[in-house]
């Protein structure tokens, strides 16, 4: 099944935007405006809490933070912590699932094997481990994923690490409420990738769209 969704992009934007940009699209997916949107953008630094989210799982203070410029916000994706940041591609589905599959365990393997592909196309191995959401490069996570679903209708998504130099600030969390590291697209690859150039692959090899 292949169909139009719409797409948005905005660019680096703050999460409050961002959150505000996703529930106007959601209102006009819910109203059946259009049956499904794509929202692309990237976030100044902020550190999101999901609804399973322990505030022990952030590893510094409120000064710290501050002193680097890095909210705090609690939203209401599945999840423990996370950091997003300007080096990452944040990728917010608001699809009205009613139109392709009413199981969301579905849609989050579907978000995964989005990530897996556009990861594919650049030459990067991605890998799911089993009963833990999200992508691995290796033993190191590389794309993680969070959604929240209401009246059958999509919203967060998944956040694609890109950038090298936006991995630090993952050092002041416990990300996802794990001993882990992260990763990104360039440390694996070794060179500049461009945040454009993986929205592109989204797009055109149309990887979000349940089939």
């Amino acid at each position: 099944m292949k169909t139009t969704y719409r797409i948005f992009d905005l660019g680096l934007t703050g999460l409050d935007k961002g959150l505000a940009f996703q529930k106007e699209i959601f209102q006009r997916v819910k109203d059946d405006e259009f049956k499904a949107a794509l929202i692309f953008c990237r976030h100044h630094p902020v550190i999101t809490l999901g609804r399973s989210a322990r505030k022990e799982n952030i590893l510094v203070d409120s000064a710290e933070l501050e002193q680097r410029r890095i909210s705090i916000c609690r939203i209401e994706r599945g999840g423990d912590v996370t950091y997003h940041g300007p080096g990452q591609l944040m990728v917010y589905p608001v699809f009205n699932l009613a139109y392709f599959k009413k199981d969301i365990h579905f849609f989050l393997r579907k978000l995964e094997g989005t990530a897996i592909k556009a990861l594919e196309a650049f030459g990067i191995k991605g890998e799911r481990i089993e009963g833990k959401t999200g992508v691995w490069a290796g033993p190191d996570k590389i794309a993680s994923i969070g959604i929240a679903v209401k009246q059958w209708v999509s919203f967060h998504g998944l956040a694609i690490n890109v950038k090298k130099d936006d991995l630090g600030n993952f050092t002041l969390i416990k990300p996802c409420g794990m001993d882990i590291m992260m990763t990104s697209m360039e440390t694996i690859l070794g060179k500049n990738v461009e945040i454009d150039a993986v929205k592109e692959v989204i797009v055109r090899e149309d990887l979000i769209w349940p089939k």
